[in-house]
């Protein structure tokens, strides 16, 4: 068994090390690129591909009525949908290449797209 007193400097200097680089690696390698286009779904088919560059509201139609899709300041989000419970409503602005907001009920889904993807575990 390992005690405390037999860890040395250098040990605790390594493990420090250690954790600096992988917390500086998680902050660079594991952040999507800024976005610059939208790829709305609607019923598993791109319904639109936009552009972040201009302020606009977009009416999707689904299974259960119309969500809509608001662009502002070079972000996106769902901003209203027929759904029961109102999740991809309450998951706010999308900002970085690679994120994702999903309507279920609806079949209404926006992704973000841009050079680089934020990591998740498809690209794993």
């Amino acid at each position: 068994m390992l005690h405390i007193k037999h860890i040395k400097a250098g040990d605790w200097l390594t493990l420090l090390l250690g954790a600096l680089l992988t917390a500086f690696l998680a902050a660079t390698l594991w952040q999507g690129g800024a976005a610059d286009k939208a790829v709305i779904r609607s019923g598993g088919k791109v319904f639109r591909e936009v552009p972040l560059s201009r302020d606009q509201l977009i009416a999707v139609p689904g299974p259960l009525g119309i969500s809509q899709i608001a662009i502002h300041n070079r972000q996106a989000r769902i901003a209203a949908d027929p759904s029961p419970r109102q999740y991809c409503v309450r998951q706010g602005w999308l900002k970085q290449a690679g994120e994702i907001a999903v309507c279920l009920p609806n079949q209404v889904s926006i992704e973000l797209g841009g050079r680089r993807r934020n990591y998740d575990s498809l690209n794993y």
